[in-house]
């Protein structure tokens, strides 16, 4: 579809410039063997080009009336071409398809602090429900058509190009953005996103797929903040539920973004919260249902934290409770 989009298009300037051409050169030549006006030749032109008549603004030479008939002949050909590319460019569904682009593209200029989805396919579109039911913005970068397709049947926001390219990761606001995942199925694509994105964003947090092993490690060097391999994780996660899976089912339970009863979220200590120095105690009380399972300080995870522990910027926590106390915890902070 995207190449019959750009043959189609293709026509329409071709018979476009065409037409356009047609029309000057007419106009010189009334202008040049009439010896009329600019605006005379041209009215001329386009009413004898139409078909539609006006009468001759002076009354023409024989080499006027020559001039006329080859007009007729060229320039009604040229402007019938024109109208059928044209018609076909609507009736091919091009014009909607354009203007349906151009709104994407609005919608995307109006996001902050989005997420940015590279690739669309079976990973990609798991990981964009589940952005769904977070209710998480994002929007969708894609070079293939069929994807987009897929993606826009969804109802989620997507826009055409290749994800490596830094005018792509612009137009989908990656200044505005809080992260970037790519999802695409081959390896060098994936680090190539992430350089790309990386050298825009120094601080942008990108979770990258790795699908072959020594990809991994390629990926990180890139700069992506985390790694991760679709049949690394999915065999791991077999072997969990065969030896624990009452464990295993309880993690998927609290990290279900369905799920009622307790939630798992991470928050982050920033640089000027008033909470800075204050004692861990403090942002958890006696008697709050949301508790603290551990602590991140400078790359290193502290589970369980002392309740004297006093917070720093930076830090960042990984806090467990009902949905109703996890919003309050995120209020207060």
């Amino acid at each position: 579809m995207m190449h019959q989009r750009s043959v189609l298009s293709g026509r329409l300037a071709i018979a476009a410039t065409l037409l356009v051409a047609v029309v000057a050169i007419a106009t010189a030549g009334y202008a040049a063997l009439e010896r009329w006006s600019a605006f005379d030749a041209f009215y001329m032109t386009i009413t004898t080009i139409t078909t539609i008549g006006g009468g001759e603004p002076q009354a023409m030479d024989v080499p006027g009336k020559w001039w006329t008939i080859g007009v007729v002949v060229f320039g009604f050909g040229a402007l019938t071409y024109t109208v059928l590319q044209l018609f076909g460019y609507v009736i091919e569904g091009q014009l909607g398809a354009d203007v349906s682009q151009r709104r994407m593209r609005g919608r995307v200029a109006k996001m902050h602090d989005h997420f940015i989805l590279c690739g669309f396919g079976r990973v990609g579109r798991e990981i964009a429900r589940d952005f769904t039911t977070e209710n998480m913005p994002f929007v969708v970068v894609d070079i293939n058509p069929e994807s987009l397709q897929r993606a826009a049947a969804e109802g989620f926001t997507v826009m055409n190009g290749n994800a490596a390219d830094v005018g792509t990761l612009q137009a989908a606001g990656i200044e505005r953005a809080r992260g970037l995942v790519t999802a695409v199925d081959d390896d060098a694509d994936n680090i190539y996103v992430t350089l790309s994105a990386r050298v825009l964003k120094p601080d942008l947090f990108i979770v990258a797929r790795a699908n072959a092993q020594d990809a991994e490690r390629k990926i990180r060097l890139a700069g992506a903040n985390r790694v991760i391999s679709p049949y690394t994780i999915g065999g791991r996660r077999m072997a969990s539920l065969a030896m624990r899976p009452t464990a295993v089912e309880f993690v998927d339970t609290v990290l279900s973004a369905n799920n009622g009863q307790l939630l798992l979220e991470d928050l982050t200590i920033g640089s000027d919260s008033l909470w800075i120095g204050r004692r861990l105690a403090e942002l958890f009380p006696e008697g709050d249902e949301a508790f603290v399972l551990a602590l991140k300080r400078e790359g290193a995870m502290r589970f369980r934290p002392a309740a004297e522990t006093q917070l720093q910027a930076g830090d960042e926590l990984v806090a467990a409770g009902p949905p109703e106390a996890i919003r309050s915890l995120e209020q207060r902070l």
